[in-house]
């Protein structure tokens, strides 16, 4: 195989896509960046707590977020299991587009004025992530969005009423595409390989790297989790745990 040949790969250019898409975050979302680590920073300061949501696939950054070696120990996900896949996927598709869930779920999870809600949606247009972020706002949050400027410029929002990224606080764009996709495989009649998880996954632990480095300038240690699997890692996050509780 030729040199030429091999660079032509899909893997080999689906990763060079995923290199290219994280140095554009870094050229031209970094001000975005910069306010949402100042608003979680700010957040962790006065004692609040740092809130997450995405729904279908979105959730994983949620997730990212949560009980993670290196992460902030004061992150509550709102992880509704219907809205995730593995029970049942396309009826997580059918509930994230249904009016009036968003309140129920922000209701049950329970949040308070001054925290910080990051919502990721790819697409920004469904009524889950609109209406929660709207709600959120009224309730004296401050929403950081992470989504797809391109894809969500390109929909309509479901259900009529605004998009996510017309709805935030802060706005980060994951420079991704329509459709999220990125590789074209000849013979192949449409794309493969998204973008979205792992270039979101880089923008929120440069979102918390950030954060805690404004919150230990100002004085304050933030709550950080360890690896469980260094040795002194359930020492440290069980005593992180202990405090929450």
């Amino acid at each position: 195989m030729t040199d030429e040949s091999a660079s032509d790969e899909p893997g080999r250019r689906y990763l060079a896509r995923v290199v290219h898409l994280l140095q554009d975050v870094l050229d031209t979302q970094w001000d975005a960046i910069a306010r949402a680590a100042d608003a979680v920073a700010a957040a962790l300061r006065g004692g609040r707590e740092v809130h997450a949501f995405g729904s279908g696939h979105s959730h994983m950054l949620a997730e990212e977020l949560f009980y993670r070696a290196g992460g902030l120990a004061d992150v509550r996900p709102m992880l509704f299991e219907g809205l995730m896949l593995h029970a049942n996927a396309p009826l997580s598709t059918r509930l994230e587009r249904l009016p009036g869930l968003a309140s129920q779920l922000l209701d049950d999870h329970g949040v308070s004025a001054g925290d910080v809600l990051m919502v990721f949606s790819n697409s920004g247009r469904n009524q889950v992530a609109t209406e929660l972020a709207a709600a959120a706002r009224d309730r004296g949050l401050t929403v950081i969005a992470v989504t797809s400027l391109t894809h969500s410029r390109a929909t309509a929002p479901r259900g009529g009423g605004s998009r996510l990224f017309e709805l935030a606080d802060i706005v980060i764009d994951n420079r991704g595409e329509l459709g999220d996709a990125t590789v074209e495989v000849p013979g192949f009649d449409r794309r493969v390989a998204p973008t979205s998880t792992a270039v979101g996954a880089a923008i929120v632990n440069a979102v918390v790297a950030q954060s805690v480095g404004i919150a230990v300038a100002a004085g304050v240690q933030p709550r950080v989790y360890a690896s469980s699997n260094i040795d002194a890692g359930d020492a440290i996050n069980g005593a992180l745990l202990e405090q929450r509780s």
